[in-house]
């Protein structure tokens, strides 16, 4: 088998799509977002063109092509997530979720759940959203501890043929969809009587029991609609339980593998556009030398080693990427390092390009350091670097009959 890393004509197709609506579209909004204080109003502005997006079949591309989806594989997906995150993370962020959120109904629902949650996400128009309920206020790195931890504190009480779910949840993106009702699906992470589940709510279960108690105001990222909202007695039939009580930690786990492996892909999105901008202040500015100041060693060495290190974070997320997207058993390892080192690659890379550029970097004005704030959010988002991910790679690491080679296809 011939191994190759260039791209197909599909694939080349598929770039020049996304670059041209992230031209036309993402450019003008994440200008818009900069230029509006309000957390809510400016997470609004992304509505019009989520519609548009919806519209040209782009929702469709994150569905697999199994449930009535048109998603290809992980190569097109990350050509597909670069390109729009080069523009607007905040909006690419919040128009994927679905990818998070149906990720566990794709696992363990019957094929009338999946027929009936997948279904707003194959239309054609309007702006469907989906939210992964997952962390809670206080932090939810431990979710899944039994007591005396508290772990997950949302609760699944069953009463007849449903369940009430009382609970507080924050950060994943649009908790409280466009209007404070809720999203037209919620994958909810909670705490039954078998221990830690997911139930799906769906969006006239939540209208009237959702509480929104906060819209987030982030430095970076700030597009996203990002709250903290209160579930108060959401009735969600037992029928929307995936697989059986008790299945949701590793469902949960697993749901964050296409998420946290894109994290990669966004981190190269970030790293790009900020060498992009480095690059071409070294070749013009002089800063009152002779020449511009490329021409010196010490920065012509900080350049290279970002270039060096966005081509290879680039290449890990594709690998990532394809393995969950095939649902490879190297899957696992190579998100994690995707998420892991392509998040901490991000935040050092763009910090070295700040420097090259020098305190000019500090300008709000200047296009630099809010590719900073962007990459600040990577290692803690999707699950944070220390609180999961590694974690979860040491857990990997101490599993019986583990080979460091079987990842890269070389053992």
């Amino acid at each position: 088998m011939t191994v190759s890393f260039q791209l197909s004509p599909e694939q080349e197709q598929l770039k020049a799509a996304a670059r041209g609506f992230a031209n036309e579209h993402l450019r003008g909004l994440a200008s818009a977002v900069r230029a509006e204080p309000d957390p809510l109003t400016r997470a609004l502005l992304a509505r019009p063109v989520f519609e548009k997006a919806v519209g040209l079949g782009f929702l469709k591309g994150l569905i697999p092509a199994a449930v009535g989806g048109a998603a290809g594989g992980g190569v097109d997906a990350a050509v597909f997530i670069e390109e729009w995150a080069a523009r607007s993370p905040d909006f690419t962020i919040s128009f994927a979720g679905p990818l998070i959120a149906l990720t566990p109904v794709y696992e363990a629902g019957t094929p009338e759940q999946v027929r009936r949650f997948v279904a707003p996400f194959l239309a054609d128009s309007g702006a469907p959203l989906a939210a992964m309920a997952f962390s809670e206020p206080a932090g939810s790195a431990n979710f899944d501890a039994e007591a005396p931890a508290a772990g997950i504190t949302t609760t699944a009480t069953p009463d007849g043929e449903d369940y009430v779910v009382q609970g507080t949840k924050a950060w994943a993106s649009h908790l409280s969809g466009w209007d404070g009702d809720g999203p037209d699906l919620m994958t909810i992470v909670c705490r039954a009587p078998g221990g830690v589940s997911l139930l799906v709510a769906e969006r006239e279960q939540l209208a009237g029991h959702l509480e929104v108690e906060e819209h987030y105001d982030l430095p970076g990222l700030r597009g996203c609609l990002t709250s903290r909202v209160r579930l108060h007695e959401v009735r969600v039939p037992k029928a929307n339980l995936l697989g059986a009580e008790g299945q949701g930690a590793a469902l949960t786990r697993n749901a964050f593998l296409p998420s946290g492996a894109s994290i990669g892909v966004f981190a190269v999105a970030a790293m790009r556009e900020a060498f992009d901008v480095a690059y071409r202040f070294a070749r013009t500015e002089t800063r009152g030398g002779a020449g511009p100041i490329l021409s010196h060693q010490a920065v012509s060495d900080a350049l290279a080693d970002a270039k060096g290190r966005i081509e290879a974070v680039r290449l890990l997320a594709w690998r990532a990427l394809d393995a969950v997207m095939a649902q490879h058993p190297s899957a696992l390892e190579l998100a994690l390092h995707a998420k892991v080192l392509g998040s901490e690659s991000a935040v050092e890379v763009i910090n070295k390009l700040v420097q090259v550029v020098g305190v000019t970097a500090y300008d709000r004005d200047f296009p630099l350091v809010g590719f900073l704030n962007e990459a600040l959010a990577y290692p803690i988002i999707e699950g944070s670097n220390i609180g999961v991910r590694r974690r979860q790679l040491q857990s990997l690491f101490l599993s019986p009959g583990y080979d460091p080679l079987a990842a890269s296809g070389m053992s």
